[in-house]
């Protein structure tokens, strides 16, 4: 977890993984921007672009970071009883290890309600999917950027006594509303094509090639068909042509060189506009 207080009034996240201490490393973060404020923020962008995902509790314990107590997270449908199950925002879902306290607890109360974007991309997967997913659906973010991976499939291990085991698929993961996660991916509210660029040159850098679920041979199907819903696209520089790849060098923060950051802290000041009385 990596935060930054990157405008007045303006926090930055970056998640680059889900893993056992990411909603304790969230708190601590989140609390030292509005320390480092010394006022109440006025939006948040959460980064998950390029995030391949990781423990589904530490998913769930984002979720609930930023969502009212015992509100729907994530479900899972199969074909068998087992196979299916609903987490909810409640310690129980997040707390990796019963007695232990709720880290929750400790972040300031205005984290709970303050506006939010979340920056996604075709690296965006599993784990990051669910978080992206939970606060579309319940309407506490608003999703910039491109198509996300589309790994929302459940995997279980069966034994074969002593010669190992067998990985198998059992169940698929879907949002709060019902959308299924697998060889789809989130889709996002205002499509942004992410440019790599150098410096304040604005000159295009290469960019890796973006392999997505669907791509794969043999891929889970998408219950409901793998086809992208309907995005509005955001206003767009003259640009090379369209790509959704990350920047090859490490990301940093920084709007000018970023355009997906750029567009998400544009719509945090517009929100600010509207709720002015």
């Amino acid at each position: 977890v990596k935060p930054k207080l990157i405008e007045p009034d303006i926090g930055y996240v970056r998640i680059t993984q889900f893993q056992e201490h990411t909603v304790e490393n969230l708190v601590q973060g989140i609390n030292q921007i509005y320390k480092d404020n010394k006022t109440p923020l006025k939006g948040l962008v959460l980064d998950l672009r390029d995030d391949p995902g990781g423990l589904l509790n530490a998913a769930v314990g984002v979720s609930a970071a930023f969502l009212p107590a015992n509100t729907l997270v994530v479900y899972t449908e199969g074909r068998t009883p087992d196979a299916k199950m609903q987490l909810t925002s409640i310690p129980e879902n997040y707390v990796r290890e019963p007695g232990k306290p709720d880290p929750l607890k400790s972040l300031v109360p205005e984290a709970r309600t303050v506006p939010i974007v979340i920056l996604v991309n075709g690296g965006t997967a599993s784990a990051s999917e669910i978080v992206t997913g939970a606060l579309q659906d319940h309407k506490r973010a608003i999703v910039v950027g491109t198509q996300t991976f589309g790994k929302g499939s459940v995997q279980s291990v069966l034994p074969l006594g002593s010669a190992g085991g067998i990985k198998l698929t059992t169940a698929r993961y879907f949002t709060p509303k019902g959308t299924s996660i697998q060889a789809k991916g989130i889709t996002p509210d205002v499509e942004v094509e992410e440019i790599a660029v150098a410096g304040d040159e604005r000159k295009p850098l290469a960019m890796p090639v973006r392999i997505r679920e669907a791509d794969l041979e043999h891929h889970l199907s998408n219950p409901n068909g793998d086809k992208p819903g309907k995005v509005v696209p955001a206003d767009k520089p003259a640009t090379p042509d369209k790509t959704d790849e990350a920047p090859v060098n490490p990301r940093e923060p920084n709007p000018k060189t970023d355009n997906q950051l750029a567009q998400a802290l544009n719509i945090l000041k517009v929100q600010q506009i509207l709720q002015k009385p």
